[in-house]
């Protein structure tokens, strides 16, 4: 027959309670900090989107400036040259 642990071998032994209740803290702990840099990294990844995006509207934009002074430039250069045009053909007919 297996003799019962005295009360001073009950005290030697470890409690699994306290530290299993630990192990659990932790990994729970770990866990909600894994999720949250999961969502703070997609969030930054958002914020990077939106910076690129912004940069990406102001180059259209300057484009789309760059593009209307140069046709407003070729319209001027169309208007002296159909002007040129129309002078000299006067001057032919001028001539007859």
């Amino acid at each position: 027959m297996a003799a019962s642990p005295s009360p001073s071998d009950v005290q030697l032994l470890p409690a699994p309670e306290p530290e299993s209740q630990l192990s659990s803290l932790v990994h729970d702990l770990s866990r909600q900090l894994q999720g949250a840099m999961e969502n703070m990294l997609k969030m930054i990844e958002f914020i990077v989107i939106d910076q690129n995006s912004a940069g990406i509207m102001e180059e259209i934009e300057k484009c789309n400036d760059s593009a209307l002074e140069r046709k407003r430039i070729l319209e001027e250069e169309k208007q002296r040259f159909q002007k040129a045009a129309y002078t000299v053909l006067g001057m032919l007919d001028n001539r007859d």
